[in-house]
């Protein structure tokens, strides 16, 4: 009994240990020198004990969402949420390491990575142009929204089954859900966190939530009914808060649980060509960013809502038409009509790198970080080809022919493996996964 309480003593001593030096790193990487040598006095932690930057914020927001989750648990499965349990979704593996320090950005060159070779595969068509991919945050699933107004609902390990070349189950179908319920095309689709749902955004002013552990389910289960075109959407971490861009400059969060729609007391003056082209969280929900017509990035504080950066002309006077953090929050990634993809650096709203040699000047394009932020993937429109560089040279590596009739409009990558969806004004979307 006493070995227990010893070793129970012991195990407390040891977390008390890891949370002050992780309070004490968080406080040192903010700037707060003074309340960091308070902490680390005392509790008797080194000054300079080794984190990584972020590590506090991302631990609490899993400890958040991991609470969410138990309180979600305990309601019946008619309320908002049916968690789906029998699809195990929400259980996210490991990701691979990141092996890109983007804080010696300007200190590479000529170092550039190769890009490994993948192998491609259609996998189904829409009745118009697929316009839009999500990954779920497990990487077991990815959706698709259309102009013809449907969603479709891949899973992962069926697309990689259909990939194999002596399937001997006959015909392996990989989606598992079509929905139908929006009666303009879709802009943009987001997976919650910890359910079973999915949300899209559409030209037809709503949001509109689905649950996709129930096989049957072909409509929302609940909508929100916003002022304007829906452009954009991306959940809170948490799951209690969502974001939706829209043709109005400011970005609407709503809170999940009530619907209620709460804008920015404290936003910059905005011109006429403001709408909002992407909207995107940070891993932690600390801030988020937005994308716009006017060609400007605009950083915001996750909690008070209000404009933390605006970096006005970000890509001239054409469309930012993407925007993107990268996971330790440090950096964003935007892409625009005026052909070029740019790492922009927050705290200073310095650009950084800039990745050059695509053409996009007329579809809303995205440039994305592979997930292992070793890469930057987009789209040269001319050429009908996938580019890709490496993130920290911003050297090209690779053009590859898309394989779609006309220009792909979106790519997505997978958060959790070498795989991307490519999706076409030819109707068709398209899986590509790393040759191994």
């Amino acid at each position: 009994m006493e070995g227990n309480n010893l070793e129970k003593i012991l195990q407390e001593g040891n977390l008390f240990r890891q949370l002050n030096c992780l309070i004490v790193a968080h406080l040192r990487h903010h700037n707060l020198t003074q309340a960091a040598r308070a902490v680390a006095s005392a509790t008797m932690t080194p000054l300079d004990v080794e984190a990584p930057p972020n590590k506090l914020l991302e631990l609490v927001a899993k400890g958040l969402a991991v609470e969410k989750d138990e309180i979600l648990r305990g309601v019946p499965s008619s309320t908002l949420f049916d968690l789906g349990t029998a699809l195990g979704y929400g259980l996210n593996p490991d990701p691979r390491v990141s092996s890109v320090d983007f804080s010696a950005v300007q200190d590479t060159k000529g170092s550039s990575k190769s890009f490994p070779k993948h192998e491609t595969r259609h996998l189904s068509e829409h009745k118009n142009i697929a316009r839009c991919a999500r990954f779920s945050p497990d990487g077991r699933f990815v959706a698709t929204g259309s102009a013809d107004t449907s969603i479709k609902l891949f899973e992962i390990s069926k697309i990689k089954q259909m990939m194999l070349p002596d399937s001997k189950e006959g015909p392996v179908r990989p989606v598992i859900r079509t929905f139908y319920d929006h009666v303009q095309p879709i802009n943009d689709l987001d997976f919650h966190p910890q359910s079973t749902v999915l949300i899209s955004g559409a030209k037809d002013n709503t949001i509109k939530f689905f649950d996709f552990s129930k096989a049957t389910a072909k409509r929302a289960f609940r909508v929100i009914q916003d002022t304007h075109n829906v452009r954009s959407v991306s959940f809170h971490p948490s799951g209690d808060f969502l974001l939706a861009g829209t043709d109005h400059p400011i970005a609407h969060l709503y809170d999940v649980n009530t619907f209620q729609c709460y804008l920015s007391a404290n936003s910059p003056e905005i011109g006429v060509n403001g709408a909002i082209n992407q909207v995107r969280y940070s891993s932690t929900g600390g801030m988020y960013v937005t994308a716009s017509k006017d060609g400007a990035i605009r950083l915001w504080d996750g909690v008070s809502a209000s404009c933390v950066r605006a970096i006005a002309g970000a890509h001239g006077t054409a469309e930012a038409t993407s925007a993107c953090f990268t996971k330790d929050q440090r950096f964003v990634l935007s892409c625009g009509k005026d052909s070029a993809v740019k790492l922009w650096e927050i705290g200073t709203g310095r650009l950084v790198k800039q990745y050059l040699g695509a053409t996009h000047t007329q579809l809303r394009c995205q440039a994305v970080f592979n997930d292992t932020e070793e890469f930057v993937t987009s789209i040269d429109e001319p050429s009908n080809e996938i580019v890709i560089w490496d993130a920290l040279t911003a050297d090209k590596v690779a053009k590859w022919p898309s394989n779609h009739i006309g220009a792909p409009r979106w790519i997505e990558h997978s958060p959790t493996e070498a795989a991307f969806i490519s999706c076409g004004t030819d109707r068709s979307v398209r899986f590509w996964k790393e040759n191994l």
